[in-house]
Formats: C-alpha cells, sequence, structure tokens
C-alpha cells in the first residue's frame, strides 16, 4: 500500500507487517523517516517534522539521514551517486515531481540535463529499490550509481550477519559486532563470487525466532559491492549497488540511460527465521519463474563420467536413472565440439560426431521414452584457445592489447558487451535448443574476469557492466523463444547466486562440494536468504572422491540432498542392486514431501554444529523434519526436537510411527531408533487429524 501526504512531500508505502518512510524537507532534502514495523500516514507526518541535528561545520546533519546521499555539497558519508563530465564532479540536484503507477512509488530529480529517479515499489514486507539515470546533457561518466542507501534506526549496538566463502565451501554464516567505520563486501571478479553472496543482515539481540532484523539483498550478477557504515553518531547506513569501486561504469552521451538493479530490504520482528521466511516467500511469488511448479528429481552425468561420453553409455545410465525414479536426465560436460577434456572445444555448441553422430535428438527422444525430461551442460561465456570459435575470431575475448591473454581452466572470457557475441550466441543456442526436444539448460561459468579489455572501444570500462545485462537478454531471449525450457545458474558451483539472476533462472547449483555433512553448513547459509525451491542438491558416491574422501551411508547423503531439489549425480553403474533399490525408496519419499521442502515454510530447528541437526518444513496442516545426526557424545541418543508453528490445540499423527502427538509436539521416539552411528540421519513426517 502506498500513501501520501496532503502536501505531496510525505510517502509511505505499507505491507502487512511493515512500513518505509520518506519525507521531502522545505531544502529539497530528502530525508529517510522510517523502515520498521507498520505505522499510519499521520505517524510518519509526526516524525517529518522533527528538525535535524546541527552538526555543522566538522559533521554533516545530513549524514545518516538522507534517503540517497550523492556526491557534493555538506555531505561526508559514502555517495550513492558519484558523476562528472568534462566540466565538473558531483550531483546538485533538485526535486521536480513524484509519480505513481500501480504500488511503484517514483521521485524525480534533475541536475542541469541528468534526471535522476529513485523508484519505490512494496511487495508483502520487501521493499524493493532502484534508480534510473536519465541523461539529456553533455556525455557523463557515471562513476557510481548504487541501487539504495538503507537507514536503520537508532540502536545501541548492532550485529553483521553475512555470507562469505570460497570454492567448495560457499554461503557459510559469519555473524559479529559491528563497529565505526565502514564494512565492505563484495565481488571484483565480473560475476556474483564464491566468496560473498550480496545479502546483509543486521539485528542487536535477535534469536533464530525473536527479535528484529534487517536485511538487504542485491539482484545483480556481475561486480559489485555492498557497504555497511557506522557513522561518528553512531548512526548505521548501507549503500550498494553493480560494480565494486568508483572507477566507472557507463558514459552516457544524451538520450542514454542506466537503470541500476534491485537492492531489496526486509524488516522482520520474527528473528532470523522469520526474516528467512518471508525473503523465501517473496522469492517464490515475484522473483523466481514457475515458482509455483516444483522442480523434479534430476540425474547429472559428471561425477558417473566426466569428459568420458558416448550415447551409449549415456542411454545405459538414463536407464539405472528412470528405474530409481529419476524425472530430469542431464548430459553434463563433453557433448560437444571436440571436447574430450578442459582443454578444447568451449565455443563450438553442435554435437560431437563421433559420439554423437545424430546429433542429441536420438538420445533425448530416447530420454523422453523412458519417462523423464532431457537436459544439456552449456558454459556459453567461456571459449577454449583449442576451439573452431577462438580460431575464427581470437578478437571476441576480453583482452589487453600487448598483454597475455590469461587462461584459468584452458578458457578464456568472450566479451558478451560486443553485439556480434550477443548474436552469434543466440544462434547457437536458440538452433542447439530447436534441434531436439530439450527440457534443462545447465549453464556455467568456470573463470573470473582477469584480463578485461577491449580494444578499440571508447569506454572499455563498460563490458564490466554491459556483460551482465547481455547475460540478461540472453536468458529473457532465450526464455521467451523456448518457453518450456528450464534453467539452471551454474559458476563452479555457487559462483551465481544473486535475485538477478534467480529472477530469469529456475534453480541454481549451490556448490560443486556434495559432500553431504559439508553441505548441512552451506545449506544452512543459502537459507538466509534463498528458499528451498531454488537449491539444487546432489546425493553422489562414497567415499566423496572430489574433495574429502569421506564416507557416509546413502541414508545420509539422501536426505542432505533432500532439504533441497533433490539430485543424483553418483555412477549409478556401480551402484549395488541393494542400493538401487534403496535410492528408489528415498526418491519415492522424496516426490511425497517435495511439496512441503520446495513451497513450505522452512524453520531451521537446530544448526549444523555437531550433534544434531534438524530443519522443519510447514505447508497447511502437514509438516516433515530432516535431521542428521553428525555426532553422538558418550553413546547419548539424539536429543528431542520442539517443533514450531503447529496448533498446540491440534493433534498430529506421525506417519513413521503411527504416533499421535497432541500439544506441544516433542518429536523423540523417530529420532533415537532412527539416528544410529557417527554420520545417520532421518525424516519425519506429521500431519494433522
Amino acid at each position: 500500500m502506498l500513501e501520501i501526504s496532503d502536501n505531496g512531500r510525505t510517502w509511505l508505502l505499507s505491507g502487512p507487517t511493515s512500513s518505509y518512510a520518506v519525507h521531502l524537507t522545505d531544502a529539497e532534502e530528502l530525508l529517510h523517516l522510517h523502515w520498521g514495523p507498520r505505522i499510519a500516514l499521520a505517524d510518519a507526518e509526526a516524525l517529518a517534522v522533527r528538525p535535524l541535528p546541527e552538526y555543522w561545520p566538522f559533521e554533516s546533519p545530513l549524514d545518516g539521514r538522507e534517503e540517497y546521499p550523492v556526491e557534493g555539497g555538506p555531505r561526508f558519508v559514502r555517495p550513492a551517486l558519484s558523476v562528472r563530465t568534462d566540466e565538473r564532479r558531483g550531483t546538485e540536484w533538485g526535486f521536480e515531481r513524484y509519480e505513481t503507477e500501480g504500488d511503484e512509488l517514483r521521485l524525480c530529480f534533475r541536475d542541469g540535463g541528468l534526471d535522476v529517479t529513485l523508484h519505490y515499489r512494496m511487495r508483502a514486507d520487501v521493499v524493493e529499490r532502484w534508480v534510473t539515470l536519465d541523461n539529456q546533457g553533455p556525455v557523463m561518466e557515471l562513476l557510481r550509481a548504487d541501487s539504495a542507501a538503507w537507514t536503520l534506526p537508532d540502536r545501541e549496538s548492532w550485529r553483521l550477519s553475512q555470507l562469505h566463502g570460497r570454492w567448495g565451501a560457499e554461503s557459510r554464516l559469519a555473524q559479529g559486532p559491528l563497529t565505526y567505520g565502514e564494512k565492505v563486501i563484495g565481488s571484483r571478479r565480473g560475476h556474483t563470487g564464491h566468496q560473498h553472496l550480496p545479502w546483509v543482515a543486521l539485528d542487536t539481540d535477535a534469536t533464530e525466532e525473536r527479535g528484529e532484523v534487517y536485511g538487504c539483498a542485491l539482484g545483480w550478477s556481475g561486480s559489485w559491492r555492498i557497504a555497511v557504515a557506522q557513522l561518528p553518531d553512531a548512526r548505521v547506513q548501507i549503500t550498494g549497488g553493480a560494480g565494486y569501486d568508483d572507477s566507472g561504469l557507463l558514459r552516457l552521451a544524451a538520450g542514454e540511460s542506466f537503470t541500476t538493479p534491485v537492492f531489496a530490504g526486509l524488516w522482520s520482528d520474527g528473528g532470523f527465521g522469520g526474516a528467512s521466511r518471508a525473503w523465501h516467500a517473496y522469492q517464490r511469488a515475484f522473483v523466481i519463474p514457475d515458482a509455483d511448479q516444483d522442480r523434479p528429481v534430476l540425474f547429472n552425468s559428471w561425477e558417473a563420467t566426466e569428459f568420458d561420453i558416448s550415447e551409449e553409455q549415456q542411454s545405459l545410465l538414463a536407464r539405472r536413472a528412470a528405474a530409481i525414479g529419476v524425472e530430469l536426465f542431464v548430459v553434463d560436460d563433453g557433448w560437444f565440439g571436440k571436447r574430450t577434456s578442459d582443454r578444447a572445444g568451449l565455443g563450438d555448441w553442435t554435437p560431437n560426431p563421433d559420439r554423437f553422430p545424430s546429433g542429441l535428438k536420438p538420445l533425448a527422444e530416447y530420454v523422453h521414452a523412458l519417462g523423464m525430461q532431457f537436459g544439456i551442460w552449456i558454459e556459453p561465456e567461456m571459449v577454449n584457445p583449442d576451439s573452431e570459435l577462438y580460431r575464427t575470431h581470437p578478437e571476441w575475448v576480453q583482452h589487453q592489447t600487448g598483454r597475455k591473454r590469461t587462461e584459468l581452466r584452458n578458457q578464456l572470457v568472450l566479451n558478451l558487451a560486443r553485439d556480434d557475441v550477443q548474436e552469434y550466441l543466440w544462434e547457437q543456442l536458440d538452433g542447439l535448443l530447436s534441434s531436439a526436444p530439450i527440457d534443462y539448460v545447465k549453464w556455467d561459468f568456470n573463470r573470473c574476469f582477469t584480463d578485461a579489455g577491449w580494444p578499440g572501444e571508447a569506454y572499455p570500462q563498460r563490458l564490466w557492466v554491459d556483460h551482465v545485462r547481455a547475460l540478461y537478454g540472453l536468458l529473457d531471449r532465450l526464455r521467451a523463444a523456448h518457453p518450456g525450457v528450464a534453467f539452471e545458474s551454474c559458476s563452479g558451483g555457487g559462483g551465481r547466486i544473486d535475485l538477478g539472476v534467480l529472477s530469469r533462472t529456475d534453480q541454481v547449483w549451490t556448490s560443486d562440494n556434495t559432500d553431504p555433512l559439508d553441505r548441512l553448513a552451506i545449506q544452512h547459509g543459502f537459507s538466509q536468504i534463498h528458499p528451498a525451491r531454488a537449491m539444487a542438491a546432489w546425493v553422489t558416491d562414497s567415499p566423496n572422491a572430489m574433495l574429502n574422501h569421506r564416507a557416509a551411508s546413502l541414508r545420509f547423503r539422501f536426505v542432505s540432498a533432500m532439504a533441497g531439489v533433490l539430485g543424483v549425480g553418483g555412477d549409478l553403474t556401480r551402484w549395488t542392486e541393494d542400493e538401487l533399490a534403496e535410492a528408489r525408496e528415498w526418491v519415492t519419499l522424496y516426490k511425497e514431501i517435495r511439496p512441503l521442502v520446495q513451497r513450505g515454510d522452512l524453520y531451521r530447528l537446530r544448526p549444523p554444529k555437531g550433534g544434531l541437526s534438524a530443519v522443519q518444513y510447514v505447508l497447511g496442516d502437514e509438516t516433515v523434519v530432516l535431521a542428521w545426526l553428525q555426532a553422538q557424545s558418550y553413546g547419548e541418543p539424539a536429543p528431542a526436537l520442539r517443533l514450531r508453528a503447529l496448533d498446540p490445540t491440534a493433534s498430529y499423527e506421525c506417519l513413521e510411527t503411527g504416533e499421535v502427538h497432541r500439544g506441544a509436539v516433542l518429536v523423540h521416539h523417530g529420532l533415537r531408533t532412527g539416528l544410529r552411528g557417527d554420520l545417520d540421519a532421518t525424516v519425519i513426517r506429521l500431519r494433522r487429524i
């Protein structure tokens, strides 16, 4: 809901439980008024008449109070907007008007020939903010154009939560006190990165289910930066947007414009769990395509075959996969060009004639005949020097004149900002998806930018932004032309996960680390912001050959992967008949609980810190608990779990044991009999009766 004061200078956006308010002063300073519990317009108007403190000349009364700080004038905080022309740098803007369209509020300012529009939209309790810059004057360079600045209320102290990591160890939750100065996270790698997810949360004393939590998440899949600043007067402000530093985003000529990505904010008084559930509901409703449709159980061939593949071998794996109940069969790397290793073939997106003499269509049709969908792996933004594409167009890669072209994983990055590269990829991928009944594409990105040059381009810096805009445009174009094809975002695991790519893909590959115990911590962090509906998780072979050679029971591996979108990535030709039979039972069970996992509300009952870890999903009158006993001390049984969000006056039947629980439900019998040994797990289902 959007409300506007009679004088047209105070604006209030409200969701079911929260409100966000801004005010334009008589001096045309746009001030932040409120972000927190829901208030009335009269409350916002009362806040608007409070005078600013008098700090000048050594501090600015605007700092930490201004809604969108620009560079220039009486301001000392990090600017959200920094621009320059040949004559001057900075912004001296004036208010022009406000506009509304549906639930969107636009506050329009002007500085000479530059129009700056601040956009606001409340979706449920998530505030979406972004900025449009429209240049009608002389050529202007955008040094920095953040999507928003978020102002927090005065508190004694704040704790900062973030998700950090590296390849194979993504999305790990870190929390600590916020101190004076700035905490800056981001990526200067050209993609979202494994090192940080673009999300932060701040609280003072919140628990998992109680207390205020403020969170912000950026929807951008390239280099980015979020800065959390505790100012000298202890006020806290958060800025964030595309680009890591202030070396330049774009150059705008007259008539050109730039729209920043969305920087979304959420206030919750339901603790970290309540904030997560609100983020999940927002993404399922407004971000992820077709989120009301449950994702299928998939099999991926990579860990079974790596590059050594053939049509006959894939057909054998497909038969095994269909027999255990898999619904989507995916051929990973190695099906195209001269791709017999990671040294060749990237860029040549036609089936290898030796391995698939009639193309992919016969295998796809065979997979369909087995009752499964068919998918493939691609990495369109990359090229191997040993490829027909590179031999024909070496100028199409990012590179600096006179410098060595750095190869990582034996590959280079295509300059997707070029129109000719975009058109080549469109023709190749559209032709590929038209050549066979393909239902799913795993879109990978396996190296960072290193030589981000563009010889001959007047403003080569723009490739950092335009690469991402071209990626989005290509995905949008392919989805429109092939509406039945689902896409997964992958970047060597979790290197490209954000609200921007999630708005164009159906799920994401969380990590290349498929060890089921490591995955508990990775999935715990991922769940702080993103829903299980988007989180791909595989059951692979034991011991885990890729990372740590740790052994785990098939039971533990399945229950770990069932916390998201279940997949299987082991070599099914080596599984015993007993293992295949057990796998079929787990797949069947997952299909029964899938609506709860992928569309239900998530409750993190116990974090994965050793001992017992558990999560709960609730949808309607049903609930399911996934629990993992990572280790036991002195042979003691697993402790009981108090479940969440159940009616204390109702009765619930445990489908595993037939027991009926009433009141504050404690699940203990199933856990104590179901968890054995150092690594084991269980699934418990309850239904209201």
